[in-house]
């Protein structure tokens, strides 16, 4: 993510908006509120439940993820045993919450162990009360770790969708991308996730990677449609500040919007429906949910995640460096259970960045902004409130006119998508950012 306030002109890819705002707009709560009074006043009956992994088998040169490699069993247990306790806390500080999504990241959710994964469910499912087999739950693997014994629990315990990141199916260009996989591993875990049968198999891919050129993207995206995946996530690649490629420098903006269009019209020519910039979908595969992210709750689990309140956005330390990481994750085992009863760092939301929330939630999503629904939210108009933006951007050619009582981005505005959320972002955020010292 970019900390900086970039124009628009200043190329397409500025940042991924995956939440607003960024976790380097967080700063230490103080004094730390109780998570009784962060959560006392919030609905709770249609909450998104999400378990952080921080551990990988390696870490790939474009990887910006909260994450460590090589972490010994002990580590992983004395995980297992602070996330229990930090389960618990929040469990005592939310009154009766309802969970109707549930997703596993990381990292590499399944790095763990066949076992570890059943008592990371079974510590889940007993201490907050969820069940995880009544509702869409996701799991993120890798080719190496999809293995049929830890496939077989994800099914058994109610897994609906798998992710797996591919990235190329070229050997050359994984190791390009730093990413030491073989092509033949990557089809066995394809093949084993779908003798198994989950109901939405997702599968990502990277575009931009150094060597990469139409045709040997046009390979990757064949390969990748061979299997009909429910999902497919197209991803450009960054360099990013502390990453393995994030030393090497150039220019290549013009390269990654080529692919993307390619890899766009593909998909789109092939019957899948576009739902962002990111995300391509076969049509009803997608799993339905009473989840909203623009106004529902999140309430996260483990080292790296991050919960959402209306006013609150809150988790713990962040960092990318493995040295940092190692140390965050290592603070975070050793914590007594005393001390998951309170929010550490996090960023307080206003009614104006509510408000902007809401907007880029909504308008880098292919359904766009919802008008009747933000004006029954917020008593205003998104039209009035961000009317400089929103006539910057159709002047652009990027925004179509109110589509009924929607607004939505052109195919070239959601192009640019890593353009313009990051250009949406307060000054207030902007300055935060910018004062964050990477690590």
């Amino acid at each position: 993510m970019t900390a900086a306030k970039a124009g628009l002109d200043a190329g397409p890819y500025q940042g991924y908006v995956y939440a607003y705002p960024h976790k380097t707009a967080y700063r230490p709560l103080d004094p730390r509120p109780t998570l009784r009074r962060v959560w006392e006043r919030e609905p709770l009956e249609s909450l998104f439940l999400y378990l952080h992994i921080p551990f990988c088998e390696m870490r790939c040169g474009f990887c910006n993820l909260f994450t460590r490699t090589g972490a010994p069993e002990e580590l992983v247990t004395a995980y297992l045993d602070a996330l229990e306790r930090q389960a618990r806390a929040v469990r005592d500080a939310l009154d009766g919450p309802e969970f109707v999504l549930a997703a596993v990241g990381g990292g590499t959710p399944t790095y763990l162990s066949a076992d570890e994964l059943t008592r990371l469910f079974d510590l889940t499912e007993r201490i907050t009360g969820v069940d995880l087999r009544a509702v869409p739950l996701s799991v993120e693997t890798s080719p190496a770790t999809a293995t049929a014994d830890r496939l077989a629990v994800l099914a058994e315990r109610g897994t609906t969708r798998i992710s797996i990141g591919v990235q190329s199916f070229l050997d050359a260009e994984a190791r390009a991308a730093v990413r030491p996989q073989r092509r033949a591993e990557v089809e066995a875990a394809l093949g084993r996730i779908r003798d198994v049968k989950f109901e939405s198999l997702n599968l990502d891919l990277i575009y931009g990677i150094d060597g990469q050129t139409e045709r040997t993207w046009r390979h990757s995206l064949d390969a990748a449609l061979a299997w009909r995946p429910e999902e497919i996530y197209l991803y450009p690649l960054y360099v990013r500040p502390l990453t393995g490629l994030g030393r090497r420098a150039g220019d290549w903006d013009d390269h990654r919007l080529g692919l993307y269009r390619q890899g766009r019209d593909h998909l789109l020519a092939e019957g899948y429906e576009q739902v962002s910039m990111r995300m391509f979908r076969l049509p009803g595969s997608g799993g339905l949910t009473e989840y909203t992210c623009q106004s529902d709750g999140m309430v996260g689990l483990g080292c790296g995640a991050r919960s959402y309140t209306s006013g609150l956005h809150y988790s713990h330390e962040y960092a990318v460096s493995a040295r940092q990481v190692r140390g965050i994750i290592d603070d975070y085992v050793r914590l007594p259970a005393g001390e998951f009863a309170f929010a550490n760092v996090g960023f307080h939301l206003d009614e104006a960045e509510r408000r902007r929330r809401h907007l880029l939630q909504s308008l880098l999503q292919m359904e766009g902004l919802d008008l009747d629904a933000y004006r029954e939210r917020f008593d205003t108009e998104a039209t009035e409130d961000f009317s400089a933006e929103l006539e910057t951007l159709t002047d652009r050619g990027w925004l179509d006119g109110p589509d009924g009582r929607r607004l939505r981005l052109t195919s070239e505005g959601l192009a640019h998508s890593d353009a313009i959320g990051p250009w949406l972002f307060s000054a207030p955020v902007h300055e935060l950012m910018v004062g964050y010292e990477q690590r």
